[in-house]
């Protein structure tokens, strides 16, 4: 039998190294969130029913959640008495998620532990290279990687677990 050896690389592993970072950031964000007792989907709803009136499928989608694990966030916020589903003040059919006053607290809380994990992560590129990262990774965001490619089978997401 003959030993196959295997392709030569001629690039980075570009798929690595994104799914490798996006993953070890999401953990460190669950560590962080987890201490005030919120997930990263938590925050994600708090901040942005923050900012508008917002219905649970608006938020969902903004959220990148299927409609049960947005029910599952919010029914957590309203116990915690973070959130609460009320009527809209547009469509009385209806109903929007709306934050309490402690919600509002602990979004801010949060939205700073958000911004420090960020920090984290960017202080440990060089100085002068952290804008232009930035700025780069937003080119691909916006850009050639904005929109997933079609497929006869979707890819999975990477999801964080909430547990």
């Amino acid at each position: 039998m003959t030993a196959m050896t295997p392709p030569t690389r001629t690039q980075p592993d570009l798929s690595y190294l994104l799914d490798h970072t996006s993953h070890v950031l999401r953990t460190q964000m669950a560590a962080a969130l987890a201490e005030i007792g919120l997930t990263a989907r938590m925050h994600c709803v708090l901040v942005h029913a923050l900012e508008r009136e917002c219905s649970q499928s608006e938020l969902a989608e903004i959220g990148d959640m299927d409609k049960t694990t947005m029910v599952v966030t919010v029914d957590a916020l309203e116990k915690a008495g973070l959130a609460e589903r009320r009527p809209s003040s547009t469509d009385r059919r209806a109903r929007i998620i709306a934050v309490t006053e402690e919600g509002a607290r602990t979004a801010e809380h949060s939205r700073q532990i958000v911004d420090e994990v960020h920090q984290r992560a960017l202080e440990a590129l060089p100085d002068g290279d952290r804008e232009t990262f930035l700025r780069l990774l937003g080119h691909l965001a916006t850009g050639h990687l904005s929109t997933p490619a079609p497929t006869p089978a979707p890819a999975r997401r990477a999801r964080q677990r909430s547990r």
